[in-house]
């Protein structure tokens, strides 16, 4: 038997004994951890899901937390003459084995259901997250027009206000580190460089 499973926005087909590697899971090595986003049965009878199939589920044991090949980004800056840069990047995956195909009783296992790292993080708030809220408000009246930077448009520049950055000056001390964070915050990787948000903040400031 073999099924279809769906983790990290990624499908994989999979038995029991594959090894495989997914995106990051909430998860230390020796756990054994369960994927409910079943799309698709396959053996003797093949069972396709609407959009899941009902009660069916993967059950496999954390290997190991494990880093992917590196992979090598060129940035070169529109506008800026002779200003470019390459960096490397080596996304973080988990090293998974398969041990079991479940196509009912999904629910009644009391394995745990396997979670992305990134979605722990988001369910489980610092305890001042609360207060967070009326902070990023008191903060946006002494804001900037971060829709003033090239590629920034209203839903980007919520998403900065939401990230804590509501200033020039912020975007002007960005680190390296700092750029590669946000990269990841706001989904657009190599935008930042790509657009010269920090040289942009820079001029701006100095006006």
């Amino acid at each position: 038997m073999f099924a279809v499973m769906k983790t990290g926005g990624k499908q994989y087909k999979v038995q029991s004994g594959d090894t495989l590697r997914v995106e990051k899971l909430a998860a230390d090595a020796g756990e054994k951890v369960q994927f409910n986003e079943i799309l698709m049965l396959g053996g003797n009878t093949v069972v396709v899901g609407a959009p899941l199939v009902d009660g069916a589920a993967v059950q496999a044991e954390v290997i190991d937390q494990v880093k992917g090949d590196k992979v090598i980004t060129f940035v070169k800056r529109r506008r800026k003459h002779s200003s470019k840069r390459t960096r490397g990047h080596r996304q973080q995956l988990t090293l998974l084995r398969v041990t079991e195909i479940l196509a009912e009783g999904a629910g009644a296992t009391g394995v745990k259901a396997a979670v992305g790292a990134g979605s722990v993080a988001a369910a489980a708030p610092a305890p001042e997250a609360a207060a967070k809220p009326a902070a990023k408000a008191a903060a946006a009246e002494g804001a900037d027009d971060l829709k003033t930077l090239s590629g920034v448009g209203p839903a980007l520049e919520k998403k900065l206000h939401e990230a804590g950055v509501t200033t020039f000056a912020q975007i002007a001390a960005w680190t390296e580190a700092d750029i590669a964070e946000m990269d990841e915050k706001l989904s657009f990787k190599g935008r930042i460089e790509r657009e010269g948000w920090v040289d942009q903040a820079k001029d701006l400031i100095s006006k």
